[in-house]
């Protein structure tokens, strides 16, 4: 199998050097056929859960105490939950603990992969992108759906907060509902090409997802100075395996560890990163977001810089990212900076747990902030009305 273009320019190819598992994550042809067998498939217990009528007030029930605690729920509720709350054998809370310790000391500089790395790189993936155009708010209300995300993001990696009934519990949840009215949407509609689109929000694109939130994240983290333990790495993938397995995605697309998400990464690059018009418009829905005050402008110029070190020359050109390269060194000289203060952190008794705390308290003032912005709603009904 030729190397993706993913993989060919820019920062994933040097990290794909550095922390990748050599040429053994590279699928072979059978690989590909297996895992492109999952793009017709999608997630029968949520999708039966949006169709039962009168679900609504048996689900928030749920979600809050147990299915245990809900008087005669429907079918297609109690099956959900006692899918879900049947703990997989491989869960650790202590290493999902750790991993959100992990995230949390990142503070907002974690936030910048996320919009910068997955949000943008995730656009060249373009039979992922028609359930979004689909929608019309990625591209129309791209600001508010960037906050949102950001605000479900830091939900789901609070440490404590994915134990049963907590907040990351619960946005995992709904989020994964919010899937289901979408593709049920996208199902209704008679314009929908299932030969060229694949299944609406499948498999795939639903573990594709989550390997943005997860291996990109520690990636992007890392090209940005940010320095991890391998222990702390790989109790960050194991949240994310956690937060797959809440959101329906199937047990083979959860990597049990780095080597397992460098080889579905590659797969996905290989199979799904084919960007088109649609991936342009929405890369220009997100730039002209950042660019929405003052100084929002100056912060675009380190947004765009930031994709176009990581997504490579080719790949940032077609999505339209400025080329700065003023902008790119200044990446790189605080990523060096940050390496620095991340090396002595490592060596200064405390200092750990003191990043910690400050990027706790940075996250939270972080999400009032957003609060005052948007009005957020946690149990996501407008998307679902939008669906």
């Amino acid at each position: 199998m030729d190397d993706p273009e993913l993989f060919r320019q820019g920062g994933f190819a040097l990290a794909a050097r550095l922390f990748g598992p050599g040429n053994s994550f590279r699928g072979d042809e059978a690989q590909v056929r297996r895992f492109r067998a999952f793009a017709q498939a999608e997630d029968p217990l949520a999708d039966a859960l949006v169709a039962a009528p009168g679900a609504k007030q048996a689900f928030e029930e749920a979600l809050a105490h147990g299915i245990a605690h809900v008087q005669d729920p429907p079918e297609a509720v109690r099956a959900f939950f006692e899918a879900v709350e049947a703990v997989p054998y491989w869960l650790d809370h202590e290493r999902v603990e750790r991993g959100a310790r992990a995230i949390t000391r990142t503070g907002l500089l974690g936030l910048f992969p996320l919009g910068d790395m997955a949000l943008m790189g995730g656009y060249l993936a373009s039979r992922a992108t028609k359930s979004l155009v689909g929608t019309g708010e990625i591209e129309h209300l791209a600001g508010r759906r960037l906050i949102e995300t950001a605000a479900w993001w830091i939900d789901v990696t609070t440490p404590g907060n994915l134990r049963p009934h907590r907040p990351g519990y619960a946005a995992a949840l709904r989020v994964r509902l919010v899937h289901a009215h979408v593709r049920a949407a996208m199902n209704r509609r008679p314009d929908w090409d299932y030969e060229a689109w694949d299944r609406p929000v499948n498999q795939v694109q639903t573990a594709g997802t989550l390997l943005l939130f997860s291996l990109v994240f520690v990636v992007g983290t890392q090209f940005l100075g940010i320095r991890y333990t391998d222990r702390e790495r790989a109790d960050i993938l194991h949240l994310w395996r956690y937060v797959g397995w809440l959101m329906g995605v199937d047990d083979e697309l959860l990597p049990a560890g780095e080597d397992d998400a460098w080889r579905l990464l590659w797969l996905l690059a290989a199979t799904e990163f084919i960007p088109d018009d649609d991936s342009r418009r929405l890369a220009k829905a997100l730039l002209e977001t950042h660019e929405a005050s003052p100084v929002g402008k100056v912060l675009s110029r380190v947004h765009s810089a930031i994709s176009r070190l990581v997504l490579g020359r080719d790949n940032a050109d077609f999505l339209g990212l400025p080329d700065d390269p003023v902008a790119q060194a200044a990446v790189l000289a605080a990523a060096a900076a940050n390496f620095a203060a991340e090396t002595a952190r490592r060596h200064i008794p405390g200092a750990t747990l003191l990043q910690e705390l400050l990027g706790g308290l940075e996250r939270r003032h972080y999400v009032g902030r957003l609060a005052k912005i948007v009005h957020l709603d946690p149990t996501y009904s407008r998307h679902m009305r939008a669906a």
